[in-house]
């Protein structure tokens, strides 16, 4: 199978303009992803709408695709870039342009879900431990995720699923295992196709978040699982602890 990553970029952002052309201990955080990515999959590109993006990753040698401004989403630029780059591949791999350390086993293991053949959709997810506190769990900007016994996606959501009726919220962590959704997508081609056509959900709507509108059209999205907490870049103040982690990183 081959496998293509495709880096959505945008220069607009509402809490952080500008976010992937920030320095992250003296590269932008768009190279550093890039970086992360090439070599695990068969090819890889960013997507943007923004010429200051595509001459910085035209500058450190990366390939990149211009793509519409009018995307309301990564998935949407996803597929218009692969459309644009016109080669034939089995899966496409969305990969968040404000991850700068996403692992290569976390890539592998996305990977590794195509080879179910029964799989469309594919997505990560991080088991939350005992040790996790209660803040963590109910954090509505982390969804959760509850996953059948063949590891395929019954629900996203914002809330903490589930609700455990007949027990102290203090012993939650430790009676069930939740799940943690990690922002990484993989899509069979031809899925990524059918998915860009279809027009939001009731459920999409109600909690905002994407993957629920491919649930409620009966796509299926499997997940893989990872130990390896991510460091997204949302605004400045994560910028700050991104920078923190890489100085611990490099001793």
């Amino acid at each position: 199978m081959r496998f293509l990553g495709i880096i959505p970029a945008r220069y607009a952002s509402t809490r952080f303009p500008a976010k992937p052309l920030a320095l992250l201990g003296g590269k932008t955080v768009i190279q550093r992803v890039y970086e992360q990515v090439s070599g695990v999959l068969d090819d890889t590109c960013v997507a943007t709408d923004d010429e200051r993006i595509e001459a910085v990753v035209k500058a450190f040698g990366g390939k990149v695709v211009m793509t519409s401004p009018a995307h309301r989403s990564g998935t949407d630029r996803c597929y218009e870039a692969y459309r644009k780059i016109g080669e034939t591949f089995d899966v496409i791999v969305n990969i968040q342009g404000d991850e700068p350390f996403i692992q290569a086993e976390q890539l592998e293991a996305i990977k590794g879900c195509f080879t179910d053949k029964t799989t469309q959709i594919a997505t990560l997810v991080k088991p939350f431990t005992a040790e996790d506190t209660f803040e963590a769990l109910e954090n509505v900007n982390s969804p959760k995720v509850v996953l059948n016994r063949n590891m395929n996606a019954l629900y996203f959501s914002r809330s903490i699923i589930p609700f455990q009726r007949n027990a102290e919220r203090m012993d939650w962590l430790k009676n069930h295992t939740y799940y943690k959704h990690i922002g990484l997508y993989a899509y069979r081609s031809k899925v990524l196709q059918e998915i860009t056509s279809l027009s939001q959900s009731s459920l999409e709507v109600a909690e905002s978040l994407e993957q629920l509108r491919w649930l409620e059209n009966g796509y299926t999205i499997k997940a893989g699982i990872t130990e390896v907490e991510t460091i997204g870049i949302d605004t400045p103040d994560d910028l700050r602890r991104a920078e923190e982690f890489l100085l611990k990183m490099n001793g």
